[in-house]
This record gives structure tokens, sequence and C-alpha cells, in this order.
């Protein structure tokens, strides 16, 4: 009877509302545009809600965008929707359409405005920590080897590898930078990417570099947690060769760019480590290994520049050729689609950040642009019944949209006021940009430069420059920063997480970074073995 009751009561309020709908609103309300547009995209939010009732996934694919804040990602619809002839505010990321989202607190333990390492490790482990630690808890000293042990973490990717899923790591810095390394290393300093970066004491005392840990990655686990027989990685891709490479021109790649490519001072190449370690595997480093990987591969490692990888309008400029982020993240669900079992894959596109933390705005949306179209790549060539896609970031930056600017205004360009056709002059009377950073190098014109990392040439530039007769749209142009510094900052502000597939529901209301890991958990049952 009360079932029935409530079915009639559902019932008339539904009809009331149409009723409302149609005697109360006017019609120049209800024939509006963003009247009708809104109605759609919630009834399409609706129906995708009542859609999503699994929480089991077969797969999981992590995509995080390194630095990508909230005002990143504004800025970074702004300016996809212009290039293609749009206003541009009106626009979508491809994630932006994802059904479920929440918002993200950043904090590390002993830190307000976190780092990559703290955040990543707290994403990838479900535990926080200390800025600047990877893959150990909050009980660690960073720097010091001995307090490693005892504080490890068992990471997300490593469960999925005991469980039997593939799993994979790509990244657009190098793969041993923090944000990656988090989801396969154990270090007490994020600088440890190879052993010419550790004290000795760290050295003597143990401690294993962070390339080294990523090729005995397999060894490791089964070390840890014995009786456990895994295969490693399955699919790797990103920048850092200097690191797996000894100390010695005889060692350089083809593409080297320095004298002597590699850094390791215990002459051991990791690179051919690996390779017989995996003699059925393939190992590329360049654009044309890339295209050359065979159908059927199965395990597959790429480093594709002597640091990380080039900024993606910068990227035609590489000396060998690289692949982009989108066409890594197809390949590798490619390569790891195979397991029957499923698969794990943590994407990074980690040059959002460097953009950032150069003061180059262009380059920081442009590499959001192209992450947005590699999470489009990943919704294209999964099942969205079996595959949960999960978008975040590890921290914001002090990047600002200010200004009164009029609708469709340039991005990138001055500010030009509603009803104006010039630019508006601050209290000093000169014209400003819309986009901005609070800290940092400050201005540079640097035209058609597409490296933002040509900003560390020279000093900082505090403070307001004229801009009267400057296009602050082109590649090379770097804001205007408020305090000067050697390198632009992370905010501490939150940042989002968008999610769609078999347990996106779960990621709602506002939450702990270290939850992330707990959503991968639930739905691929990782600890549950």
């Amino acid at each position: 009877m009360k079932i029935k009751k409530v079915a009639a009561a559902i019932a008339l309020t539904l009809t009331f509302s149409a009723v409302s709908h149609a005697d109360v609103l006017p019609q120049s309300q209800t024939d509006s545009s963003w009247y009708s547009a809104a109605q759609t995209k919630l009834t399409i939010k609706t129906a995708q809600a009542q859609a999503t009732q699994a929480t089991k996934a077969k797969n999981v694919i992590l995509f995080v965008g390194d630095g990508m804040g909230i005002s990143t990602l504004t800025a970074a619809r702004i300016l996809k929707g212009q290039r293609a002839g749009e206003l541009g505010e009106e626009g979508y990321l491809s994630f932006e359409e994802f059904p479920y989202s929440a918002q993200v607190k950043t904090y590390n333990v002993d830190a307000q405005t976190p780092d990559s390492a703290g955040t990543m490790t707290a994403i990838i482990s479900g535990v926080k920590t200390d800025v600047g630690v990877i893959g150990v808890d909050e009980d660690i000293e960073r720097g010091v080897c001995s307090t490693v042990a005892g504080n490890e973490l068992i990471t997300a990717t490593e469960l999925a590898e005991i469980k039997g899923l593939s799993t994979g790591i790509i990244s657009t810095a190098r793969i041993t930078h923090a944000t990656p390394a988090a989801t396969y290393a154990k270090s007490a300093d994020r600088n440890w990417e190879d052993v010419s970066d550790m004290p000795e004491d760290a050295v003597t005392g143990g401690c294993e570099d962070i390339a080294s840990q990523l090729v005995n990655f397999e060894k490791n686990l089964e070390a840890r947690f014995v009786g456990t027989d895994v295969d490693g990685l399955d699919f790797v891709m990103g920048g850092g060769r200097r690191h797996f490479l000894p100390k010695d021109e005889t060692a350089n790649s083809t593409d080297a760019v320095s004298a002597i490519e590699g850094d390791r001072t215990d002459e051991r190449n990791l690179v051919t480590e690996w390779q017989t370690q995996y003699p059925d595997a393939t190992y590329v480093m360049d654009q044309t290994g890339f295209d050359a990987i065979a159908d059927d591969a199965t395990k597959v490692f790429g480093l594709f520049n002597e640091s990380h990888m080039q900024y993606e309008a910068d990227r035609a400029n590489d000396v060998a050729g690289e692949p982009s982020l989108t066409d890594m993240t197809t390949k590798a669900i490619e390569v790891l689609g195979k397991n029957d079992n499923g698969f794990f894959l943590t994407v990074e596109s980690g040059r959002i950040d460097h953009a950032h933390h150069a003061g180059n705005a262009y380059n920081a949306l442009n590499d959001t642009i192209e992450f947005a179209k590699a999470v489009q790549a990943a919704v294209d060539n999964t099942n969205p019944e079996e595959t949960l896609i999960l978008v975040t970031a590890d921290h914001s930056h002090v990047f600002t949209i200010a200004g009164y600017p009029k609708r469709g205004n340039p991005i990138l360009g001055q500010v030009v006021a509603v009803g104006e056709t010039t630019p508006s002059l601050a209290a000093d009377d000169m014209p400003y940009t819309t986009v901005g950073y609070a800290n940092g190098l400050g201005f540079r014109n640097l035209g058609s430069e597409t490296d933002a990392d040509a900003s560390y040439t020279s000093a900082a530039v505090a403070g307001r420059v004229e801009l009267n007769g400057v296009d602050t749209t082109t590649p090379g142009f770097h804001q205007e920063a408020t305090v000067p510094m050697g390198s632009e900052t992370h905010a501490g502000e939150d940042i989002s997480l968008h999610a769609k597939g078999p347990g996106a529901q779960l990621a709602q209301g506002v939450i702990e970074q270290n939850v992330v890991f707990h959503l991968i958990n639930q739905a691929l049952e990782l600890t549950q073995q």
C-alpha cells in the first residue's frame, strides 16, 4: 500500500511540475536556448546516472593532469572553443562531460600547498604523506634512507599486478619524475631519479634509485610478497632516458642532444638490463620505433627523450620525433587490452605543470587540450560497461582568470570590456591580460617560441610591463607575475575529479585526495585477493 502511495505522489509531483512549467514560466524563458540546453543536459545526466549502477570494473584508466587546476580547465576549454571558431565559454573538455565529479582536497600531511610526490602517493596508495617522498607514509624522514624500511606503501599498480591484470604507466615528463614514479617506486626523496642523484650514505644504506626500481619492478614486488608471481609492467612510456644510461658516450642514443646523454655513475645500462630481462618485449626511443610496434606486442618500454618529452606545441621540433599523449594512450589500450583479466593504466600529462612553472599559459592550456584528446581516445577505445575512467589532477597552480573581458574575448589576449573594441587600461594606464600568475618569472615576449622552458634563460621580471602593441596570444608570450620567483609555484586550492564507468557514481562531494585510490580499489577489488 505504501509503495502505491509513493508512486502516486511521484506521479502527482511530475504532473504538477509539467503544469507549473507550462503555466508559470513565460514563453520567452522556455524558448531560450539557455533554458532548453540546460533541460537537455539535465535529462542526459539523469539517464547516465540511472544507467550507472555497476560498481565493479574490468579495467581502470587513471588520468592525471599535473598542475591542472580549475582555472586551467576553464581557460583550456575556452581556448579549445575559440580555436574551433566559437566564443569558447560554452564548450567542454571531453572529461567535463562525464556524469560524475568530485572536489578533491590536495594538501600533504606536512604542507598546506602540496607537491606532486605527496599528492600522487595519496592518489595511488590511499594514504596521504609528506612533501617530496614517494610510495612511503608520513613516518618517513625525507632524504634519510634508513627511514624507508617499514614505511613502504603498496600501490594500485602493484596490486593490479598481483591480481594478474596488465599494468601500464605513461607520462610526458620523465618516467622517473614524481608523479609516474609514485606508481611503482619507494623513495625517501623524489629527486633520487638515478644513482648519481643520491647521497653516498643512501647508496651504501641499500636504497635503490627510482629508475632502477622501474626496471626491477617485477623482482622487487615478488621479493616483498613471497610466493607472488607477476610478469612486470607491460606498457611504460615517457621521457627521462638519461637516468637509465651510464655516464658514457658510447651508451648515447642516436638522438642524444648532450655530449654524454647518461647520468648514471654506477656503469649500469638499465635499458639493456630491461631488454635482457624481457627478450621478447619491445623497446622504442623515437617516432619510427613507436610506429613499428607490432600488433601482437604485449610488453613495451619507450623512452623518447633525454629529459622530459616535448610540449605538445614543440613536439615537431624533437630530433627523432616522439608520439603524442593521445598516440601513447591509444597504443597502451591496444597492448594492455589483450589481457582477458583486464588492465590498470595510469596516464600523466606532466608538462601542463612545467608550462605553468615557466609562466607560460599557452603551453599549459595547449597541453591540457591534448590531455582531453587522450581522455576522449580512451573513451572511444574502451567498453563503458567494463572500464572506469578517472580524470583528476595532483594539484593546481597560482594561475588566474581576471579582469572584466567581454564574452568571446581571446582567453590569451588583453582584456577588452563589454561593448568596447580596445583594451581596458589598469590604474597605471596600461593594458593587461585576462590570464596571469600570482608569482613566477613574469613577462617574456618570445614570439613563436614553443618551448616554454626558454623563459629560464633570464632573470624574473616583477610586476607590470607595457603591453601596448604586444601580441599576448603567441606561444612564446609569458604572462606577468606579481611576486618575482625563479619558478611559478603550485597552489593549495581543491582540484576536480571526473568519473565515467562502473563505480563512477561513488565520485561525489568534497573528498580527500587519497579517496581516489579507494575508488580504484573498489572497482577492481584489488585488496580482495
